[in-house]
């Protein structure tokens, strides 16, 4: 149904039969009307449903600090629609209207009190360069819909909202005309579930700083164009978030200080960067089919992170070893120290070197057993090609290649051989004391590292 443009109504009439009303009266009905002036509610006290079908406003409709009932404006076509500090009693019903074009904000619902639910699918909000919806503070009782071909010319904002029946915002466009804008807003925002996915688009940045959602937040199969940091969820709390885009965000991707009990993600969709820094998460999804490749995977995940700080690898450490996956989570921990070498002055990276090349940080101490197997195997050859030199005759134990490299490679203790024998060749005599020297230095990496992996793990 359209307008019919033959038949013109005067809102101050309309006002008139709107107010006039007893309370519990019949609804107020108007289709297919061109209504001429203003039609301002401002501060009334509106007693009666009232609706609005297919009908033309040459200016914006205005029911700022009013109480009112359920109102419909459906298949309508107005210059705005305004209700700031409104109370709804019943729901606000915007569907399949053309909303917005005459230089001001489309639809303004700020600190807002809505008992039902409000509806703007299939709705068109025309407010290029301003907000196609302004409803910082609003409190709902129901949910928000801007489904079914929900399109918005300008900023979508729900800052600090209290929203217990959800934003369902399934396969709703949004365009800001740049990709460093604001085209959704909702920081502080409280809401059972938040649905920006299925076709979700928008051109500009999504901001949702310190949100509060109970159930899901997802973006599964959504399209953000927006550039420098497309997703904002910097201190967000969320039961679930899905981040399976359609596609790579445009830009980065910030989860600082946020927390899920679930995420779901993919390594096809990961942005280029990720502020990874205090996330916490109960659960991780896989990203394939082998702990082997999972890892892989995570590990260059944590790489996007712009620069290095530990907590990520913990917490990844910390899912690993929840899931029963020690070895992964070993693996994850030992990255994170040879990114932190990086870190780190000469001296630093050099002890660093020397931790991961002989014990693996501690967390691979079968390193040493291998080193201590090969220096022990060269030594053995090396003497027992050489004929050792008493320290006093007629006393100590037969001379044994093996034992001895193992008394020289080991500083704690003695096997009774090191203080029986030495060397006239003076390079046999410079490996002696090599490998004494390479002993110390491997027992103090060794207690090092496993002192640090206890201590931090």
């Amino acid at each position: 149904m359209s307008p019919d443009p033959g038949r013109t109504v005067d809102a101050e009439g309309v006002r008139r039969d709107i107010l006039d009303a007893a309370p519990g009266a019949e609804p107020y009905v108007l289709r297919g009307a061109h209504v001429t002036g203003a039609l301002l509610l401002d501060g009334a006290e509106v007693r009666r449903s009232v609706r609005f079908e297919a009908c033309l406003f040459d200016e914006a409709v205005s029911l700022e600090g009013a109480t009112t009932l359920g109102v419909s404006i459906v298949d309508c076509t107005l210059p705005g629609f305004r209700a700031p500090t409104a109370r709804f009693g019943g729901r606000l019903d915007l569907r399949r209207s053309t909303i917005g074009g005459d230089g001001h904000d489309a639809v303004e619902l700020v600190h807002a009190d809505i008992a039902g639910a409000l509806r703007l699918d299939g709705a068109r909000l025309i407010a290029p360069g301003r907000m196609a919806v302004d409803a910082g503070g609003l409190v709902m009782r129901g949910g928000v819909f801007c489904e079914d071909g929900f399109v918005a010319e300008g900023e979508v904002s729900f800052p600090g909202a209290e929203l217990p029946g959800g934003l369902w915002m399934r396969g709703a466009r949004i365009t800001v005309g740049a990709p460093d804008a604001y085209a959704f807003h909702g920081d502080m925002l409280k809401s059972s579930t938040v649905r920006l996915s299925r076709g979700f688009t928008t051109d500009g940045r999504v901001r949702l700083r310190s949100v509060r959602i109970e159930d899901l937040l997802t973006f599964d199969d959504a399209e953000l164009l927006g550039s420098g940091t497309s997703l904002m969820c910097v201190g967000m709390q969320a039961g679930a978030l899905d981040l399976r885009f359609r596609y790579r965000p445009a830009g980065g991707v910030n989860l600082r200080t946020a927390h899920a009990d679930r995420i779901q993600d993919h390594p096809s969709t990961w942005p280029a960067t990720l502020g990874l820094d205090g996330l916490t998460y109960g659960w991780l999804g896989e990203t394939a089919h082998t702990r082997r490749e999972d890892v892989e995977n995570r590990l260059a995940w944590l790489r996007r992170q712009p620069v290095y700080v530990p907590q990520p690898y913990e917490q990844l450490a910390s899912h690993y070893r929840r899931c029963g996956h020690e070895d992964e989570a070993r693996r994850v921990l030992l990255v994170r120290e040879r990114r932190r070498r990086a870190t780190l002055g000469p001296a630093g990276r050099t002890w660093g070197w020397l931790l991961d090349s002989t014990v693996g940080y501690g967390y691979r101490p079968w390193i040493a057993g291998i080193w201590l197997a090969l220096l022990t195997l060269i030594g053995s050859l090396v003497f027992a090609a050489h004929d050792p030199v008493a320290n006093a005759k007629d006393e100590g134990t037969p001379f044994n290649p093996v034992v001895y490299t193992l008394d020289l490679l080991v500083p704690i203790g003695g096997l009774g051989q090191r203080d029986h024998w030495h060397w006239a060749q003076g390079g046999v005599q410079g490996l002696a004391y090599a490998l004494i020297a390479i002993g110390w230095v491997l027992t103090t990496a060794v207690v090092a590292g496993v002192t640090r992996t206890l201590s931090r793990n």
